[in-house]
């Protein structure tokens, strides 16, 4: 019995040593975070310079102290905290608040010592051209107009730099001109305002055309097409004349433009916004009489954007022919896009070229996204992942954890600064070689961080990582709640991964929460219905709460559309109301009312969840896709009308 008794004692004494390494770490952690909080708050005398000496985080205090003196610190004090930091976000930080510290007190030889070229951000412009402007008058003057020329106000930063380019001339009475039109087409009319008082008197009439255009665009075939000294501000007031135009009323603009457009002297960019305008607008807008224009002006002007506008109305009218000869005017990129070869193989297979049309869809199979599996379906073909895969040895991967960055983006999240965390992280991902971004991606997911990992895969354009980009993230409560609603989990995962990139703290600009975005009334209403208690705010951030809810509504949705998963995640992005209207006035077939749904962001939507589905189901089966449907054969082959709806 005293045997016994000893062993636990000694067992209890090696438990103690054991833990003082962990609880040593701990202490200098919370040192580090009071240090942090006071060397933010100018509090020097609180902060245990030893203690936190040997920290890996000691750089932030540095950082925190050399800001605290500036402008009065040596550049070289600062180049050399700028070299010491390369492999830290610090650096960069600490260039930036030295641009603008040392333009704001006028110390412009210390400026240019610790910058690295033209910076970025307004203010630091501003400073680097004023410190440019007698050591490199050309560079400055061009740097400076460039600040100039721009529809906005600008900081008080640049005040200095354009005085003087406007004393040496450099800011004309044709560069206030340029800067007044863009004033009016942003809307800006206080800033016009100004800016036409300080007009020389030589632009009196440009000022009375662009007053008369005020009151009315229509006068645009009415004034002179040369105004201004040398017809110099003729230019910039017939774009921004017709930019505001346009967009009042679409038709008369180019009607307008038919006639005074061949008589204007533009540079090729000005006029090719002007027709993308007219074009653009003219097909949102639907105006008939412009599209024999927009038609003959769309193979010139070569926009994606425009075409795939065209394209989507020929297909909207089932104007077959037409798919096929817009489809082939896109530039080439695009045209080969599995978008587009799809509905060129549909296109082909309504004109009766079957083997064209099918070369169409191999092209489209060969690619990874909605249409690319709706293409191997019309092949009768298993879906092409296009996976690739990584592996590092135990010993890499504990080099990798001691990497600087990776150890102190680790420190960071100790201290609960998620923020700086980041920031130390995904800037080593663009610092980093393919091979340690790789590194970087197996690091996050042995750690689950489940978001940090899928934004590496972004940060990295690490499009194929497969493992990575679709983790298995809170996979068990996927489960649970699929089977407890009778959602399927990999469409629930597909609808988190779009949703929020499996980061359970997101919010959007509009408020939805958590890892299924949920708006706090949906989940309010949600919660009423299954019988349980409204969750807080912070309660949207539980993943178990939130994937509870989220299963939940879109079963709902499930059961308004007849379990067709296309209408109901459309329903679950833009709201069921809308769904129900499109649904009233849709095209009968599946890839047609995809295409059909008028928002951008629903419609991309309904595809990515359709086909991260799939992918989760793949992974599952270790990247087999054979016997995974994308869709099922009523959703296949199903009407896409009112009868969808369950409840009308």
């Amino acid at each position: 019995m005293k045997f016994q008794y000893l062993r636990r004692g000694m067992a209890l004494t090696v438990a103690a040593m054991m833990s003082l390494p962990i609880m040593a770490s701990d202490n200098v952690d919370q040192q580090m975070r009071q240090s942090l909080e006071a060397a933010r708050n100018k509090q020097w005398d609180k902060i245990d310079q030893d203690a936190i000496e040997d920290h890996v985080l000691a750089g932030y205090i540095e950082y925190h102290r050399l800001r605290d003196r500036l402008p009065h610190a040596d550049a070289a004090v600062v180049n050399e905290f700028i070299q010491r930091y390369a492999d830290s976000p610090l650096s960069s930080w600490m260039r930036g608040v030295a641009e603008v510290s040392y333009g704001h007190g006028g110390r412009f030889d210390s400026l240019l010592a610790v910058s690295d070229g033209k910076p970025r951000g307004t203010v630091r412009q501003c400073y680097y051209y004023t410190a440019l402007l007698d050591r490199e008058p050309a560079t400055a003057a061009q740097g400076g107009l460039d600040l100039w020329l721009t529809g906005r106000s600008q900081p008080d930063a640049c005040d200095d730099l354009f005085a003087t380019l406007r004393a040496r001339g450099v800011i004309d009475g044709r560069a206030i001109w340029q800067r007044q039109m863009l004033a009016w087409e942003n809307g800006e009319d206080s800033l016009a305002r100004y800016l036409s008082r300080s007009l020389p008197s030589t632009w009196d009439g440009a000022q009375t055309a662009y007053e008369r255009l005020q009151k009315n665009y229509a006068a645009i075939t009415q004034i002179p097409v040369s105004l201004g000294p040398g017809g110099a501000g003729s230019a910039a007031l017939f774009t921004a004349a017709m930019h505001n135009f346009t967009r009042a009323d679409t038709e008369a603009a180019l009607e307008a433009w038919r006639k005074v457009g061949p008589h204007l002297s533009l540079e090729a960019p000005q006029r090719h916004q002007i027709e993308r305008d007219l074009a653009f607008y003219s097909m949102v807008r639907e105006v008939g009489n412009n599209e024999g224009w927009v038609d003959d002006v769309l193979p010139r002007l070569a926009d994606e954007d425009l075409l795939e506008l065209r394209v989507r109305r020929a297909l909207a009218q089932r104007n077959w022919n037409e798919v096929v000869h817009w489809v082939r005017a896109m530039p080439e990129e695009a045209r080969q896009s599995a978008h587009w070869q799809y509905w060129l193989g549909r296109a082909l297979a309504k004109q009766g070229d079957d083997q064209a049309s099918r070369n169409a869809y191999a092209i489209a199979a060969s690619q990874r996204d909605f249409f690319g599996f709706a293409a191997a379906d019309r092949l009768q073909q298993p879906y092409n992942l296009n996976l690739e895969r990584a592996t590092f040895s135990e010993e890499f991967r504990r080099q990798v954890a001691n990497w600087p960055a990776v150890k102190r983006a680790e420190a960071l999240q100790r201290i609960d600064e998620p923020g700086l965390a980041r920031s130390e992280w995904y800037g080593a991902v663009a610092r980093a070689s393919e091979k340690e971004a790789k590194a970087l991606a197996d690091y996050a997911l042995s750690q689950g961080r489940y978001a940090t990992l899928v934004q590496t895969t972004i940060t990295a354009k690490q499009w194929d990582a497969l493992d990575w980009r679709f983790p298995e993230a809170y996979r068990d409560s996927f489960l649970r709640w699929g089977e407890t609603t009778g959602v399927d989990p990999y469409l629930l995962m597909g609808i988190a991964r779009r949703e929020s990139a499996f980061n359970n703290e997101a919010v959007s600009p509009v408020g939805a929460r958590g890892l299924m975005q949920l708006m706090p009334g949906t989940a309010a209403l949600v919660s009423r219905q299954i019988g349980s208690a409204n969750p807080s705010l912070e309660g949207l951030f539980d993943p178990e709460v939130n994937i509870r809810l989220g299963s939940t509504y879109i079963r709902d949705m499930l059961k308004r559309y007849s379990g067709n998963r296309l209408a109901a995640t459309a329903a679950y992005n833009a709201g069921p109301s809308r769904v129900d209207r499109w649904l009233r006035d849709s095209p009968d077939e599946f890839d047609l009312f995809v295409e059909s749904i008028p928002f951008r962001e629903t419609r991309n939507y309904v595809q990515a969840v359709l086909a991260y589905q799939v992918i989760f189901a793949s992974l599952a089966k270790d990247g087999d896709t054979r016997g995974i449907a994308m869709l099922t054969k009523a959703e296949r082959q199903g009407e896409y009308d009112a009868s969808l709806m369950a409840r009308n």
